[in-house]
């Protein structure tokens, strides 16, 4: 499938693909940010869009490039990492032992080593501190690739109050839409979203 006709719906596709928010990646292709959220709903469901997004992730798709069960792996091994893991104990106490056999070694950020000494200027200690990627936040990733969050919700309403009665204007208010179930206001369409 070649790019798609519709300039700024290629330039949505593109952008959602890349890792944009929704609404983000359609006021980056052009759209207004009045309409953006709605819009991006709407583009995220089209067929045309969705065989374009498909089409994007199977180019993507080589050997260079981490497939989706190796990005998890990576993830879950730094959610796994454990400072226990890079530290063994011996006669003189403990000291870090880090190597190719070591588990989960992506889980480690930064090493650094310094060598302090005694006020005399001697015996020398080498201080090394190993720092760990944050589980949580990978964790948090590993949640968002599978989709184990809620999706975000945006409404956008623009109502002039004039067209509303008393009634109305007072149950927006109170914040009592009836779970849903009344419609205050006309749906307001899109100016922007053509094929």
């Amino acid at each position: 499938m070649p790019a798609l006709r519709n300039t700024k719906m290629e330039k949505f596709a593109r952008n959602w693909f890349e890792g944009m928010p929704k609404t983000e990646a359609a006021i980056q292709a052009g759209y207004k940010p009045k309409w953006a959220a709605s819009i991006a709903t709407r583009l995220s469901n089209k067929v045309k869009i969705l065989e374009r997004y498909q089409e994007l992730q199977q180019k993507a798709e080589d050997e260079s490039v981490a497939s989706v069960i190796e990005r998890k792996q990576i993830l879950t091994e730094i959610a796994r990492g454990d400072l226990l893991d890079y530290q063994e104990q011996g006669a003189d106490g403990g000291y870090l032992s880090i190597g190719k056999d070591s588990p989960n070694t992506r889980a480690i950020s930064e090493i650094t080593n310094r060598t302090e000494y005694d006020k005399d200027g001697a015996n020398a200690a080498l201080i090394t501190k190993v720092k760990l990627h944050s589980p949580t936040q990978a964790i948090d990733l590993l949640n968002k690739m599978d989709g184990a969050y809620a999706p975000e919700r945006y409404i956008q309403v623009n109502i002039e109050a004039g067209d509303l009665t008393d009634e109305q204007l007072a149950t927006i208010a109170k914040g009592d839409t009836g779970g849903g179930r009344k419609r205050i206001a006309k749906k307001a369409e899109s100016p922007e979203e053509s094929d």
